[in-house]
């Protein structure tokens, strides 16, 4: 048992509350259901046991943080250090006053989405077509539909690898279109205040389009077939999955990992494709792309291991 494993399981006996486990398949937490073991893996119940194990942690333990698992390829030989997933914490999402609303990372966004609508709140609903949770959302300035999330927060709240919580406002970060940049690479999101537009009345026009917007998303996207969601960003004027049809791209396949029919930008594991697959896969479509349309395609995907 080496050095870190040994001091995990003597911090089990004696501080966390949550779920410690060892060389634990990664492929179940991530979207796209690819990804080898964890050297260990911990799943808190709260944030209070997330700071508490974080102010326990080695000081050099690499840390990998995991939501729905969406934006990220885990390389088939894993991860070697500890991941920390947040997606079964308890997570709130509730009134601060009439045009704020507290989240926490760990909410899915489509349940702002639908919290904001029945609260009397607008300006929330491009949320719905976000597959992943808030931390991720504001880790990459998530966006859909011509919303993004930057356009809301008023504060957030992040915590060090030391267990050391900070409240930030948005000057503090440098926010582009699908980046966040903060003034620290250790820190993490654990919650954000957002700000929507209040109405008197709940406004049925809401809730429709809270529903249109799911439907688009399930109409034009491969939804229900593993996918990390959009693969690349969008370049300046134009849209990814347009070049990428215009190359012909569709249904190319590298072993299982197959470029989707039905939306471009999006690759979808159709059996038991391996990281290096669809790694392969996207390099693949960015010379293409490069070749035949004089554009870089940049990945909005976190690759790890690689």
């Amino acid at each position: 048992m080496n050095c870190a494993t040994s001091w995990l399981t003597n911090y089990k006996m004696a501080e966390y509350r949550g779920t410690l486990l060892h060389q634990e398949p990664l492929a179940k937490y991530t979207s796209w259901r690819i990804g080898g073991p964890a050297k260990s893996y911990y799943r808190p119940i709260d944030n209070q046991d997330l700071v508490s194990f974080l102010r326990g942690l080695p000081a050099d333990e690499p840390l990998l943080w995991l939501g729905l698992g969406s934006n990220l390829l885990i390389n088939d030989s894993g991860f070697n250090g500890t991941v920390i997933h947040t997606q079964k914490m308890a997570a709130e999402v509730k009134l601060l006053d009439q045009v704020t609303v507290y989240v926490d990372a760990g909410v899915p966004c489509a349940k702002v989405a639908k919290f904001a609508g029945k609260n009397y709140l607008v300006g929330a609903e491009w949320f719905a077509g976000i597959p992943g949770t808030m931390g991720g959302a504001l880790a990459m300035n998530a966006g859909a539909f011509g919303g993004e999330t930057w356009q809301h927060v008023e504060v957030v709240g992040v915590v060090d690898r030391y267990g050391k919580v900070t409240e930030r406002s948005p000057d503090e970060y440098t926010i582009s279109y699908r980046s966040t940049v903060g003034p620290s690479l250790d820190e993490w999101f654990l919650y954000a205040h957002l700000r929507f537009t209040p109405v008197r009345d709940a406004d049925p026009q809401y809730t429709k389009t809270v529903k249109q917007l799911l439907n688009r998303r399930n109409t034009t996207q491969p939804i229900g077939l593993p996918s990390c969601g959009s693969v690349f960003r969008n370049p300046p004027g134009k849209y990814a999955a347009e070049l990428i049809e215009a190359s012909k791209l569709k249904g190319m396949r590298v072993g299982d990992a197959e470029v989707s029919s039905k939306h471009a930008n999006f690759i979808i594991n159709v059996g038991d494709a391996k990281a290096v697959e669809v790694k392969e896969l996207i390099d693949a479509i960015q010379r293409r792309v490069m070749d035949d349309h004089g554009v870089a395609l940049q990945p909005e995907v976190k690759f790890i291991g690689f």
